[in-house]
């Protein structure tokens, strides 16, 4: 069953409620209370379609009423579910907008459970996949949630200690890190085939788009990937029981996952629950990002630095920093407007993409992290010789991962020329000298036209034992000066 989008519900239910405004006068006790209502489901529900975040909601006939009305503002705060199976030790940029949906029902005061897939990891998710994941080994899977965990929790406290204004007057909801390996590896086989295997039915479970694609793949369907869906439907239901968890969040290809979820619970418990569906981060070619694709930007430093992180937010396209803006900050909608009314008339700021990228690379490295950014971009990009002077050796070490670099011991009289050879910047040969005499060669900013130019410390080669060379106007070579 298709899911109607929840953005045209709730743009129509914001219109039709201004519109009640306009039309009644007011201070009558129905303008009041219902307006109170629309703003509510606008400050959650709608807003979030408006950005883009929320995609589709199941089941879509309660969604009008029950949903919203569960989320007004005033009533008992909801928990909310979102699953991450640790196929790797790290999230990426593809595990971002479900994360934002759970940081921004905690900010409306709800309930958010973080919940990492250490059982399901080991069965393989079928969904959008044209064969069967590689099998992990217990131990690895275990290393992987606890990497996942880790990465989890430094989200929520960036996010608490700086995006969430102390003293505001609105609670922050309550956030908890689970693992489904803590329930699911108690479960005794027959008692969950008896409970839950018997409310979940085999023609549903056989028509999920997923199932149908890999029934009819040559390499066909195992039978623990058949039981992925009914192990997370099961998940909602221990959720639901134990923590009270009443909304099921997942990306646009969890639909088939999030409706066995709401039949397993609805059936056994009798209680209305919901799932809701963020979009998928694809690349340009339009390939999902993520780790099977081979093109995962990852949120652990260890794996993608935070100026590689900034790099990639920083290098969006005008025609995608807007979405990005309103899926990944939590900018006001009117902030993001301007951001872009600026844009249009100064285009060659990248205004929209270099803020774009301080949000988020603070969000997931904290302060710090961004200031790390900042000083790799104004070394790298800018010849900024403060900023390389700077740098730590973690920085450093990162910074060599994006421009060409070399371990190299000065030798007295060592020559620019020499730099250049050594460092395998330039051609040997005439070429190569010609290069340096026309001006293609600078040294920490500073252009040298002379090949026999000695190198200096503290000149050519900065305090903390670094050179930055560049060659034309885009090849960058960092050169790490040993035994000084």
């Amino acid at each position: 069953m298709a899911a109607p989008t929840l953005s045209r519900r709730c743009c129509r239910a914001a219109g039709l409620w201004d519109a009640l405004r306009r039309a009644r006068p007011p201070g009558t006790r129905h303008v009041h209370e219902r307006p109170q209502r629309a703003r509510g489901a606008k400050g959650l529900l709608a807003e979030q379609c408006e950005r883009g975040l929320f995609q589709e909601v199941f089941p879509a006939q309660g969604a009008d009423e029950q949903l919203e009305a569960l989320l007004e503002p005033g009533r008992p705060p909801v928990a909310v579910y979102c699953g991450f199976d640790p196929t790797a030790d790290s999230l990426h940029v593809g595990h971002l907008p479900a994360v934002m949906a759970l940081l921004h029902f905690q900010r409306a005061g709800h309930t958010v459970l973080a919940v990492v897939g250490g059982a399901t990891a080991r069965l393989g998710d079928p969904s959008g996949r044209e064969r069967a994941r590689e099998p992990l080994e217990a131990e690895r899977v275990r290393a992987h949630a606890r990497g996942l965990r880790e990465g989890l929790g430094r989200l929520l406290e960036n996010h608490r200690a700086l995006f969430w204004p102390a003293g505001g007057g609105r609670p922050l909801g309550r956030a908890e890190l689970l693992d489904n390996a803590w329930w699911l590896g108690r479960e005794p086989l027959l008692d969950f085939l008896c409970g839950a295997g018997g409310r979940l039915r085999m023609g549903t479970l056989l028509s999920r788009q997923a199932c149908q694609a890999r029934l009819r793949s040559a390499e066909g369907m195992s039978l623990a990937e058949f039981l992925y869906p009914a192990l997370q439907a099961y998940d909602f239901l221990h959720l639901h029981r134990h923590h009270g968890c009443r909304v099921q969040l997942g990306g646009a290809d969890q639909m088939g996952n999030i409706m066995s979820g709401y039949e397993l619970v609805t059936k056994m418990t009798g209680t209305d629950v919901f799932g809701i569906t963020v979009p998928l981060i694809t690349s340009t070619t339009g390939d999902k990002l993520g780790k099977t694709a081979g093109n995962a930007v990852w949120l652990n430093r260890d794996k993608t630095s935070p100026f590689e992180l900034y790099q990639f937010f920083v290098r969006q396209q005008d025609d995608i920093v807007e979405k990005y803006l309103k899926l990944f900050t939590f900018l006001p909608l009117e902030e993001i407007d301007h951001i872009m009314e600026m844009h249009a008339r100064e285009p060659e700021k990248w205004g929209p993409q270099k803020r774009l990228a301080a949000e988020v690379t603070k969000l997931v490295h904290g302060r710090e992290g961004l200031e790390s950014a900042k000083r790799c971009t104004k070394a790298l990009y800018h010849s900024s010789v403060e900023a390389l002077e700077a740098m730590s050796d973690q920085e450093l070490q990162e910074l060599f991962r994006q421009a060409p670099s070399a371990e190299l011991i000065l030798e007295p009289g060592m020559t620019l020329l020499d730099l250049c050879r050594k460092a395998n910047a330039i051609p040997h040969g005439p070429s190569g000298y010609q290069k340096i005499t026309d001006g293609g060669v600078s040294v920490n900013g500073i252009r040298v036209t002379n090949p026999e130019t000695v190198l200096i410390l503290g000149q050519h080669i900065l305090k903390n034992g670094v050179s930055l060379l560049r060659i034309g106007k885009k090849n960058y070579y960092i050169i790490k000066w040993l035994q000084l």
